[in-house]
């Protein structure tokens, strides 16, 4: 492949509920550190969550943040680490020719809850309603107030693909730089989840919102006593520039993008497919020309419901049963399920192993679910094997949307 066509990452940039830098969010993974803290919201009352503490002021500020939301803010908050961790001579990038690739869940149910509670003050008078309500709420507005911060001018997109989605604004990013429409893609995904009582009360109603006396060990997958989904909050965003410019400035390169993939279900709202995942994972491995031996590490996407783990398992089965090496772990078991944000946050969990050959576990795993065993599954401890070349990151969402992103190390 021409390096016009390969895709990089050069820079990270992400708030996770148990570390707002690349450093801490590993050091913490690696030592078993959870993210998820007691949470109270109002109407539902006292649950669990995973809670970011990133200093949103270091990139914004305050009347910015006012007037904004609290998706956009933490993209910029993302966005504004990701293009330091770069190395970007930002002044003299053409601003437009940089694309902004903002992967959600969902967006706008948190700012039109708040306005409802603000106008009820009032006895629900819309004459108090906030002039901020449609630019607050409009799809497009996290990648959007981006834009406005950073001055980008180029194409801007908020990519609505449930809880796959993180992994298609990446996709989005690589395919924007590929047909030339820009030169630096920021390609990501954030979740303002826990803001809204609403998911809380939805999944709740679904059975499928985790509780634990222990805030730190409610997100359990693969465990026999998985009870649900912790909602965290977070983002993540990756600068990805064409290999050509990024050794032209002498880039650090964190890996490349060299597979993916996306399909669809096309058989229920909720409960995922998993022939479909299997046909997904094995279109990405194929578009990369990888056998699934060659796959170290596979980040699966397993929220802790108990069909969800059960159906992603068979699937990866499917794909990876014969492989020996290919070592598989889970991320949200520290920080709870990040939504839109999940699969970058966890993509970027597991990138440092390109340096230090160690695969971190999925943790609380107490007494492992028969139907969830697999091969090579990495439980409670991290497990050093020395070289990781390649690492596929697995996605799926509602309303049956599959994701994969499969990253190797550089290698000129």
């Amino acid at each position: 492949m021409r390096e016009e066509e390969r895709i990089v990452i050069t820079g990270v940039g992400l708030a996770a509920p148990n570390g707002s830098n690349l450093t801490e969010y590993r050091r913490a993974i690696l030592n078993g550190v959870s993210g998820v803290v007691p949470y109270e919201i109002r109407y539902f009352g006292p649950t669990v969550a995973g809670v970011c503490n990133c200093d949103v002021l270091k990139w914004q500020s305050r009347r910015e943040l006012r007037r904004g939301t609290r998706a956009g803010s933490l993209s910029i908050y993302c966005v504004g680490e990701a293009i330091a961790d770069s190395g970007l001579d930002w002044e003299n990038v053409r601003k437009d020719a940089v694309g902004v690739y903002i992967g959600v869940t969902e967006h706008g149910n948190v700012e039109t809850e708040n306005e409802i509670y603000q106008i009820k003050q009032y006895d629900y008078d819309c004459a108090y309603w906030s002039h901020h309500h449609n630019p607050r709420t409009v799809a497009n507005n996290p990648a959007g107030e981006v834009t406005l911060r950073y001055g980008i001018t180029g194409p801007h997109y908020t990519l609505g693909a449930a809880c796959a989605a993180g992994n298609a604004g990446i996709i989005q990013g690589v395919q924007q730089l590929r047909l030339g429409e820009v030169d630096v893609a920021l390609a990501g995904g954030v979740s303002e989840s826990i803001h809204t009582f609403g998911i809380f009360a939805a999944f709740n109603a679904q059975n499928a919102l985790a509780k634990h006396d222990d805030p730190t060990k409610a997100s359990r997958p693969f465990d026999v006593d998985r009870n649900g989904i912790v909602v965290a909050e977070g983002g993540c965003v990756y600068v990805l520039e064409r290999l050509s410019d990024a050794k032209k400035r002498g880039a650090k390169i964190y890996g490349e993008i060299v597979g993916y993939a996306m399909n669809s279900d096309s058989t229920d709202f909720v409960l995922p497919n998993a022939e479909r995942q299997a046909q997904c994972v094995s279109k990405a491995l194929a578009r990369a020309g990888l056998a699934p031996e060659e796959i170290d590490i596979v980040n699966t996407h397993a929220t802790a419901t108990h069909a969800g783990d059960i159906i992603e398992v068979e699937a990866l089965r499917n794909v990876f049963g014969a492989s020996k090496k290919t070592y598989i772990n889970n991320t949200k078991s520290f920080i709870g399920h990040a939504m839109g944000a999940a699969g970058v946050l966890e993509l970027a969990g597991n990138l440092p192993s390109f340096d230090d050959g160690v695969v971190h576990p999925t943790i609380n795993v107490d007494n492992l679910d028969p139907e969830c065993e697999i091969a090579n599954l990495v439980l409670n401890e991290p497990k050093e094997i020395g070289s990781v070349r390649y690492i596929l990151n697995n996605s799926f969402g509602m309303v049956g949307i599959n994701a994969v992103v499969i990253v190797g190390k550089y290698d000129e």
